[in-house]
């Protein structure tokens, strides 16, 4: 079965909300303890990446060579990219599962899915470089802009302004895409952007509730925000399942 036609199906933000906040209860220790596990795994890779740029850039860090410096560059970047797909692949499967009905067990969250992690990185990747190139053309037009008129400068930043938020918005859920919806970050992207369209105010919407979610938990300090990570991912998740339904195109329950 196919993703639905888009503006078939309609978001209900409030009951997203609802039924991300009840996702989570039903098995909240394992989403804060595999959180544990990922930021403990993550912190010596981020130790080993921003000791490398430190040495690299400030020359701080005397004690450690240029070369060995570079290398830890390269682990910790790799590592912190590995690790952090891990964490959102194992996330996402646990919010999907619990939306189910099920109640995820660890071994749920743990367990590596290298080709949803791969689907996942390219889509992130693709993303970028359509922000960088669009970005880069805005620059260009700019600069030949400004050089008619310093005040036509903002021409440029106001249509690219405008583009960043309609895509980023229509890459709300590039995330649950990458994982349950399209194999190839292409089709991520224009599934996204298809399907979001005819809501798009209302994932705009959905983008603002769970914003102010996170300001709420940020009262709390790095707790409440710890605590707030996997309660929005149940939110978007629940939301996409409304949007594109309930229904995974990419066997990621069943591998493993």
């Amino acid at each position: 079965m196919s993703l639905p036609t888009p503006g078939t199906n309609k978001l209900q933000v409030l009951r997203a909300v609802e039924d991300g906040w009840q996702a989570f209860c039903r098995a909240p220790w394992p989403f804060l303890l595999f959180q544990v596990l990922v930021t403990l795994i993550l912190v010596p890779f981020g130790a080993l990446l921003v000791g490398g740029l430190l040495r690299l850039k400030g020359g701080e860090l005397p004690f450690l060579h240029p070369v060995a410096a570079g290398i830890a560059v390269v682990v910790g970047v790799i590592g912190y990219v590995i690790v952090g797909l891990w964490g959102m692949v194992g996330i996402t499967r646990g919010a999907w599962m619990s939306l189910d009905g099920q109640r995820p067990s660890f071994r749920n969250f743990t367990r590596w899915d290298g080709a949803a992690s791969g689907r996942l990185l390219g889509s992130g990747i693709l993303l970028t470089i359509v922000l960088a190139v669009v970005g880069a053309l805005a620059a260009l037009i700019g600069t030949g802009l400004n050089a008619l008129n310093t005040t036509l400068t903002v021409i440029p930043v106001v249509v690219f302004g405008v583009f960043y938020v309609w895509f980023l918005i229509s890459q709300k859920f590039l995330l649950q895409l990458s994982l349950f919806g399209v194999k190839r970050p292409v089709e991520t992207i224009q599934t996204g952007v298809n399907g979001v369209n005819p809501s798009w105010w209302v994932v705009l919407w959905l983008g603002i509730v769970e914003s102010v979610i996170h300001a709420v938990a940020a009262l709390f300090s790095y707790g409440g925000l710890f605590v707030i990570f996997p309660v929005v991912i149940c939110i978007s998740t629940a939301a996409y399942r409304q949007l594109f339904g309930s229904q995974d195109h990419t066997g990621i329950l069943s591998n493993g």
